[in-house]
């Protein structure tokens, strides 16, 4: 029988070295850290006198408990105490959360700059050439309810309502103060609740207004465009241009313009017709295609779709990795303009057109109609794209999306288990969407190491 002794004290000081095994991603995390300059990483400033944490050991405590699927600054420190390798990294000290925390909300620029630096030191272990990037999105949850997403006319109705109810709470206040008798103690935590609610929503109301003129402004010069375009035919009487006038951006809030209150920069979104709603974010990531399967750069979009941000996803990759040579995205990146940026930078883009070229459909899905007949495309670079991407040689090229940047989101999502973002603010989301694609580059670089050591 094993004698399990849990009351003679050890003679010797423990090695927490002896705890941890050789082969642990710990060591590489503390080791590739330490050996990166990282300029804009900070203290953690209390005021108090109380000394500090070392700020690379508490990037990476971040990394390392990122990739392994820790994420909550209570449950990271929890693993300060209870997860052996943690607490070998944290040399056996014990940052409370709240530190961890804020360490986190005010180094997000420090670990963009890391992001770079562990790219840069793939590509000199040599596991990392960039040339032909995959680019694609995916909607994670944001740290709000969509029960707090408000219309713009339904905001209205709560100012109005609200704003009553504040009036009848003070009348009812008054003639309690008035009573002998006092049984109106909840009134005054009522009469709070409501005035900052209503504060809530006339904030919520003002910034739908500004994104209304804000987004009419970014519309105008396309308008502008169109309206010349539309009127140049109509007096020349020829055929090409606009079928119908042009409609001019509105630049007032429409009653179905929504706002979450929790956090304003979040959308409601859905994957596909066969989910749900939710309050989301749209994830964007840049993946090497040539074989490493790392991340080259990460964003935020708020919007649910990705059309459009083909180019800012090229746009992101850090010039001092190589030169992006070809750029892979499925149809929800198709975009004229878009496709004729990047092939005038030499950038050769592979964008699928129609269903087929994007995925094959499935016979046994009945969701929707198999026979859905493709929309027309009249677009001149649309339709080269079609060509293009009908041809065996882009076929072949196009297959190393779905084995690039798509098995990336699996690894986040499935293995690492991170589906809803912790901070608010589209700011703060960026950051730690970029802290979770530095989580993955550390957990992709230290295994293509060992597969190179074997």
């Amino acid at each position: 029988m094993v004698n399990v002794d849990r009351q003679t004290p050890m003679l010797l000081p423990p090695d927490l070295r002896e705890w941890v095994p050789a082969d642990d991603m710990v060591h590489f995390v503390i080791e590739a850290v330490e050996s990166m300059r990282l300029s804009t990483l900070t203290f953690n400033r209390h005021g108090s006198g109380s000394e500090q944490y070392p700020p690379k050991m508490m990037l990476s405590l971040l990394i390392y408990c990122y990739a392994n699927g820790i994420f909550g600054s209570r449950r990271i420190e929890r693993a300060t105490w209870h997860h052996l390798a943690v607490r070998y990294l944290t040399g056996d000290t014990h940052p409370d959360h709240d530190t961890i925390c804020k360490f986190r909300r005010e180094n997000l620029e420090a670990v963009k700059q890391a992001f770079v630096l562990v790219l840069q030191l793939a590509r000199q272990v040599g596991v990392l050439k960039v040339g032909t990037v995959s680019i694609d999105g995916t909607h994670l949850k944001a740290n709000a309810s969509k029960s707090r997403t408000v219309r713009y006319d339904r905001a209205g109705e709560l100012d109005q309502r609200l704003e009553g109810e504040i009036v009848e709470l003070l009348k009812k206040a008054e003639q309690i103060d008035q009573q002998e008798f006092d049984d109106g103690q909840r009134l005054p935590e009522q009469i709070s609740q409501r005035t900052k609610l209503r504060a809530q929503v006339q904030h919520a109301r003002a910034a739908l207004e500004t994104q209304a003129k804000a987004k009419a402004q970014a519309e105008l010069p396309e308008y502008e465009r169109k309206l010349a375009a539309y009127q140049t035919c109509k007096v020349q009487k020829r055929w090409g241009g606009p079928q119908r006038t042009p409609v001019p951006p509105q630049d007032e809030a429409q009653p179905a313009d929504s706002i979450n209150l929790t956090d304003p920069d979040s959308r409601v979104m859905r994957k596909n017709h066969g989910e749900g709603y939710q309050q989301c974010y749209n994830a964007q990531a840049t993946v090497d295609a040539d074989g490493s399967m790392l991340m080259l750069a990460a964003h935020v979009i708020t919007a649910p779709v990705d059309f459009g941000h083909l180019e800012t996803g090229v746009q992101k990759v850090d010039p001092t990795l190589g030169p992006v040579t070809a750029a892979l995205a499925d149809a929800g990146y198709l975009k004229a303009e878009s496709i004729a940026a990047l092939e005038q930078r030499g950038i050769d883009v592979y964008v699928a057109v129609t269903r087929e070229q994007n995925r094959a459909p499935d016979p046994l899905d009945l969701r929707r109609p198999q026979d859905k007949p493709e929309r027309v495309i009249s677009t001149p670079i649309v339709q080269a794209m079609r060509a293009k991407m009908n041809t065996t040689e882009a076929r072949q090229m196009y297959r190393k999306r779905r084995q690039s940047v798509e098995p990336v989101f699996g690894i986040i999502k499935s293995v690492m288990g991170f589906r809803q973002f912790l901070l608010r603010g589209l700011a703060n989301v960026s950051g730690e969407w970029t802290l979770v694609g530095l989580a993955y580059n550390f957990k992709r670089l230290w295994r293509l190491r060992q597969a190179l050591a074997a």
